[in-house]
């Protein structure tokens, strides 16, 4: 099912103006009432940034997104939907970023602003894959529209960690869906990904390394539900807009989000404890702040590319995307993010090199 209402051939380039300037212009403006209430990110032993830097830097984004999209899209049902989800969502982030709320009460909320999506008829009824593949979800369509939209939500979350690293992600993804929404003829899914990625690109003015504000929860949890709706509003009808492609582009956080609950488990952690074991804390290790940041926005982008290739040509790829998987694998299996035992691919390699001496 299409949405109605934008109001433009391909997309009027004012769509992508307002947004960047909205956010531009009201990042400081935030910054500025934020230290001011006492709306600032405390120094714990997993920050990495020091002083007093605003944590609520995702109310410029959100502004930016519903002014913009109040003045060139006609509010359908869907629409409607999208921005009562999303908004659940961002008042979520800004209390916990005001005030701190438990994790089951975030998550409840999270499972409200997915059944709100639900309600406007925005779920999974068939789910797309590579190679012609379909699955009617059926019955289990409820379940699975909650479980993806609470986990790309917190995987959007826990990424960011780091200086204009969740903003980053996430405006890469939203260019490339936007993109390959050009090809599809999805005008509907152009506007809102273009919409709020010129949002976010204004915001990182601000929040690049080193960061004079950060996005917060009420940024972080706003964007992962947006990338997640706008996944789902891709299956009604697109070919390419499948379930591969949104876990594709969001692959890191994924893998992070997947990781971190393996790690915690094996510790015999609390599953919403936070720790410094993350991928990005694990990279800036190693090559510093601002080049994670650079590392990961890169390799996003490559997925991203990967699913351009695919387009293209099917077996090139999926060559890229393996490559890509197995160069994060081995890094999380090294850097021993998971667990100091935990390394099944380096394993097999030597069990085989081992084998090999004895062969020859």
């Amino acid at each position: 099912m299409h949405l109605k209402g934008v109001k433009s051939a391909l997309i009027d380039y004012r769509m992508i103006l307002l947004p960047f300037l909205i956010s531009l212009i009201l990042t400081p403006i935030v910054k500025q009432y934020s230290i001011y209430c006492g709306a600032y990110a405390k120094e714990n032993k997993r920050t990495v940034h020091h002083g007093k830097i605003s944590r609520i830097g995702g109310v410029a984004i959100y502004l930016s997104f519903i002014i913009t999209m109040a003045i060139f899209v006609k509010a359908d049902l869907q629409i409607k939907g999208l921005v009562i989800g999303s908004s659940i969502m961002f008042f979520t982030g800004l209390i916990d970023d005001l005030i701190d709320i438990k994790p089951l009460v975030k998550l409840t909320l999270e499972v409200i602003a997915a059944l709100v999506l639900i309600y406007f008829g925005i779920s999974v009824d068939i789910i797309r894959l590579p190679l012609g593949i379909q699955i009617d979800t059926g019955i289990i369509s409820f379940v699975f529209t909650i479980i993806w939209v609470a986990g790309i939500t917190n995987a959007v979350n826990l990424i960011d960690g780091l200086d204009g690293l969740a903003g980053g992600m996430s405006v890469i993804v939203l260019v490339v869906i936007g993109s390959i929404a050009i090809i599809e003829r999805r005008l509907d899914l152009l506007s809102i990904a273009f919409i709020l990625a010129s949002g976010t690109f204004g915001f990182l003015a601000y929040n690049a390394h080193p960061a004079s504000i950060f996005m917060g929860d009420c940024g972080s949890l706003f964007l992962g539900f947006m990338i997640s709706a706008i996944s789902l509003l891709g299956f009604k009808s697109s070919t390419i807009l499948t379930l591969a492609l949104p876990i594709l582009l969001l692959m890191l956080p994924i893998i992070d989000t997947l990781s971190a609950i393996l790690r915690r488990t094996l510790k015999g952690m609390k599953f919403m404890e936070a720790d410094k074991s993350h991928i990005h804390h694990l990279l800036m290790r190693q090559f510093g702040h601002r080049n994670t940041v650079i590392i990961m926005c890169g390799l996003t982008s490559l997925f991203g590319l990967s699913a351009f290739a695919y387009m293209i040509n099917r077996n090139i790829g999926f060559f890229v995307m393996v490559a890509i998987l197995l160069a994060v694998e081995i890094f999380i299996e090294k850097s021993a993010m998971i667990s100091e035992k935990f390394h099944p691919l380096i394993g097999l390699w030597h069990r085989i090199q081992r084998k090999s001496r004895k062969i020859f």
